[in-house]
């Protein structure tokens, strides 16, 4: 397919050259940050703009792959009549494109994405479009770049979605950055608990995460969880999502 990418941030980047590497054309790519635009048409060997009159009319499919808050500047006076168009994010509604074309829809890339990767992730795609041609040509894009699912999902499943997302990665990694200030303060090395963290993390591929539980707050070890929030009364921020989760863990049937 011929694709033009209107974006050039971290999903753009990755999707781009995972359309690149499946053999999709980028016919053009606009962007209002000129010089990431170029950047980019220059590694995919295609042409770049960032002015919107100039955007090229002649391909089978426009990706909008821009921050959520951007997305509105980007639509206004954008028409493309007749040809499919999709956003990727996950918290909008497909229904902001009709304004643009008949066949819109959301191309919804569920990984967290960064331009500097080096080997392109897996990404599951989940899909929906205002008709069956939206629908048709969106899926079978997905499936030509994922090895993982591709499914249909409405706005509402996609939002839903979307939560549990954050909390798998953005909240989970926020604990993270809290174990690795701690250990930075308490003189100890973060990445000694990588193979840990790593073993967490694929110990999900074949059980369910409350199964897999372990540690003193599912098994009720008050010694132990007081020694611990002793341990971390120097850490204010860490102790009270200490007291939190394991509360969450305890009550959890």
């Amino acid at each position: 397919m011929d694709i033009v990418i209107i974006g050039s941030g971290n999903v753009a980047a990755v999707l781009g050259r995972k359309f690149k590497a499946a053999g999709h054309q980028i016919v053009q790519i606009y962007s209002r940050n000129a010089s990431a635009a170029s950047e980019l048409a220059y590694e995919w060997d295609t042409e770049s703009t960032n002015y919107k009159i100039l955007i090229n009319k002649n391909a089978d499919v426009y990706l909008i792959a821009v921050n959520d808050d951007a997305i509105d500047d980007v639509l206004n006076e954008l028409k493309l009549p007749g040809k499919v168009v999709a956003h990727t994010a996950a918290s909008v509604l497909k229904e902001v494109l009709k304004t643009v074309t008949e066949h819109y829809g959301v191309f919804y890339p569920l990984q967290s994405l960064r331009k500097e990767m080096v080997n392109l992730p897996d990404v599951p795609i989940f899909f929906d479009g205002s008709d069956e041609k939206a629908k048709h040509i969106l899926a079978t894009l997905a499936h030509s770049i994922s090895a993982e699912k591709v499914v249909e999902a409405g706005d509402d499943a996609r939002v839903k979605l979307h939560v549990a997302a954050v909390v798998v990665s953005n909240l989970v990694n926020h604990l993270y950055t809290l174990a690795e200030d701690y250990c930075r303060k308490e003189g100890l090395d973060f990445k000694q608990l990588l193979p840990l963290i790593e073993e967490t993390a694929f110990r999900l591929r074949e059980t369910s995460p409350k199964l897999a539980q372990t540690g003193p707050a599912v098994r009720h070890d008050a010694e132990t969880i007081h020694k611990h929030l002793d341990l971390l009364k120097n850490h204010p921020q860490l102790k009270n999502i200490y007291v939190l989760l394991t509360e969450s863990i305890q009550q959890t049937k």
